[in-house]
């Protein structure tokens, strides 16, 4: 455990120096909660069930935040320890790899609670944000969204070569993912043909799910299969593309 906690803190303390990761992860979803927040208001709409648009767009928001960890950051860290010869050496001490792991993907869910929890005080403070519906299911349900986004980090850092090949793919794959899955912008307000697209993406049921949940709807029993499939696919493709050196 006393090696968990010291690369806990020490990943912890990394990321904090890392100027562009804070703001993506942190800052920006805050950026647009407070952009459209200010453009659209949060009173009752009917086009989203009586909620405000800030109502339906935090959940979504935590979403971006967790999509943004696994597929740049993890893998973008991961490859850069390789690239800098820090992976060898870890692989060298008594530490065990699971340790390490774990240790990366603590920190991603402390980062992603953390978004959480400054887009609820913000949202709350400036719209009036409705407060979440079920929050001891919510918890779970995003330890959930950031395991299955994790793994597919995971297997971009084994495929990646460097941190710049991470990088680029990571942003191929986000960048559609936040503008089709309703991540961004609410997908009641995307053509119905552009919302098709945006049901083969994974960051859409990782919406749909925190936004069920956040708004007293339940559990949506396709998105956690979905993205259980996607954990447990995306573990074992990692436990075969990663690579220490």
């Amino acid at each position: 455990m006393k090696s968990f906690h010291r690369m806990t803190i020490s990943e912890i303390k990394l990321f904090v120096r890392e100027p562009m990761g804070m703001f993506f992860t942190l800052a920006f979803p805050l950026l647009l909660l407070f952009v459209f927040g200010s453009i659209f208001g949060n009173e009752p709409v009917a086009l989203f069930g009586g909620m405000g648009t800030v109502d339906v767009s935090v959940p979504a928001y935590i979403g971006m935040t967790i999509a943004t960890l696994g597929l740049l950051g993890l893998p973008i860290g991961l490859t850069t320890y390789r690239e800098q010869g820090i992976l060898r050496r870890l692989r060298a001490t008594p530490v065990r790899p699971v340790v390490i792991f774990s240790a990366l993907l603590a920190v991603n869910l402390l980062v992603a609670l953390a978004g959480t929890l400054l887009l609820l005080v913000a949202g709350r403070l400036a719209f009036d944000l409705t407060m979440p519906a079920m929050p001891l299911s919510l918890l779970p349900a995003i330890f959930l969204c950031v395991l299955s986004f994790s793994a597919l980090g995971f297997v971009l850092a084994g495929l990646a070569s460097t941190p710049r090949a991470a990088q680029a793919v990571g942003m191929a794959l986000l960048m559609p993912m936040l503008f089709l899955s309703g991540a961004a912008m609410p997908r009641e307000l995307i053509p119905e043909n552009i919302q098709r697209i945006g049901d083969f993406l994974p960051l859409t049921y990782v919406v749909e799910l925190l936004k069920g949940l956040w708004l007293g709807q339940g559990w949506d029993l396709a998105a956690v299969a979905l993205l259980l499939g996607m954990l447990a696919v995306g573990t074992l493709l990692a436990m075969r593309t990663f690579r220490w050196e």
